[in-house]
């Protein structure tokens, strides 16, 4: 009963979105199968710290990374920390619990080069797949959104007249981007494009396939990797690198973080601020003006 209380309090409470509901409730059916198989132990609120423990070295085992696995332990800690709130335990087993070490890896964006050079080569179909597809990249690299607030984009938070578009974000928490004219001009060519090639009532969502079926996140992370793989050589070519890209040249280009925090939808800066790297280039250029030696 208590599971399905936390289910309703992330839902209710918290304001979750259903990807990141399935995904906690994973994690803890996960965790309660292993105590029961090893343990024989059914109750998920009674676990102690050695049954999460030897998850946790079972996890490491299996070959999962120290960022996954602190991504799973939190989802525990945040059950417990429930049932401390609802009153059904008196201390979290995790109480004394520290994080496993996580590597920091630099992610390094696309340059603007690459992308100018996809974005204006001729790569695509001209087609209805290829220019939706065209219209995906665009999207993702002019306004910085997440894979799933795109494939979850709905007509009618489109707006071309005014040059802007509702995203309903992590949370539920909705935000506007604006889009610059070339956007714009992208979005239109596939609005008209779609409604040409689809028959049938219109669908409330803006990307749909020639079936005027809704894309699948696998789709357009594939799809997007397999275009961006053609003018780069980097190993990491997904719809986040896109937004990584969008974030980076922004501040490259002087623009405030607070306002690159607000168009991300990050609710704080630090989670922004990981894009504040810049180029060696752009370095070397700043320290040679501005230093009083030079």
């Amino acid at each position: 009963m208590s599971l399905n209380s936390f289910i309703e309090y992330l839902v209710k409470e918290r304001n979750y979105s259903n990807n990141t509901i399935i995904a906690y409730k994973n994690d803890l059916d996960v965790f309660q199968n292993f105590c029961l198989k090893e343990f024989n132990h059914k109750n998920l609120n009674t676990s102690n710290y050695s049954y999460i423990r030897s998850w946790i070295v079972y996890l490491v085992e299996s070959g999962l990374s120290n960022r996954s696995i602190n991504r799973k332990v939190s989802v525990l800690r945040s059950y417990f920390n429930f049932l401390l709130k609802i009153g059904e335990i008196d201390k979290s087993p995790l109480k004394n619990h520290k994080p496993l070490k996580e590597e920091k890896k630099v992610q390094v964006p696309f340059s603007e080069k690459e992308i100018n050079l996809l974005l204006e080569g001729d790569f695509f179909k001209k087609d209805y797949e290829g220019t939706m597809i065209k219209t995906l990249i665009e999207l993702f690299y002019s306004t910085g959104l997440r894979l799933s607030e795109v494939t979850n984009l709905k007509n009618m938070s489109v707006d071309l007249v005014n040059k802007k578009i509702k995203v309903l974000g992590k949370r539920n928490k909705e935000r506007i981007i604006p889009i610059i004219e070339s956007l714009k001009n992208q979005l239109l060519k596939f609005q008209e494009l779609k409604k040409q090639i689809i028959n049938g009532p219109e669908s409330e969502f803006f990307f749909v396939n020639e079936k005027n079926i809704k894309l699948k996140n696998i789709y357009v992370y594939k799809v997007v990797n397999n275009y961006l793989n053609k003018v780069s050589t980097k190993s990491k070519r997904s719809p986040h690198m896109l937004r990584h890209s969008f974030a980076t040249h922004l501040l490259n280009h002087g623009a405030d973080i607070n306002s690159v925090k607000e168009l991300l939808g990050h609710t704080s800066l630090a989670a922004t601020q990981i894009y504040t790297h810049t180029s060696m280039e752009k370095i070397k250029t700043i320290y040679k003006k501005s230093h009083p030696r030079n």
